[in-house]
């Protein structure tokens, strides 16, 4: 399993337009085939930095899952949208969740 970490660059006078972007994500992705962890929208610190996250078995499966959201109508619509963006494909290094040391 990998994890696609993608970093946007977002205009900060319009929060509500990545926030569309993000929701038609939260549709798309899944249908497509990955497994959608979510896009993050600034809070605290940076306007203009957010972020989507999800896994997927491998770089095969990422190639046919990106010819998946070309054919999609939100996908298509979605691609038009972001044009400053940068990914990273990541393995899990750790155990998912800490646990307590047996006493």
């Amino acid at each position: 399993m990998i994890t696609c970490f993608i970093r946007y660059e977002i205009d900060p006078a319009r929060p509500e337009a990545f926030h569309r972007y993000a929701q038609n994500w939260g549709a798309v992705i899944p249908r497509c085939g990955a497994d959608l962890l979510g896009y993050f929208a600034p809070h605290e610190g940076s306007a203009t930095t957010a972020y989507g996250v999800y896994s997927i078995a491998s770089l095969a499966a990422y190639e046919a899952y990106r010819a998946r959201l070309a054919a999609d109508p939100g996908g298509r619509e979605n691609f038009e949208f972001a044009r400053r963006e940068d990914r990273i494909f990541l393995k899990l290094a750790s155990a998912p969740l800490a646990t307590e040391p047996s006493a």
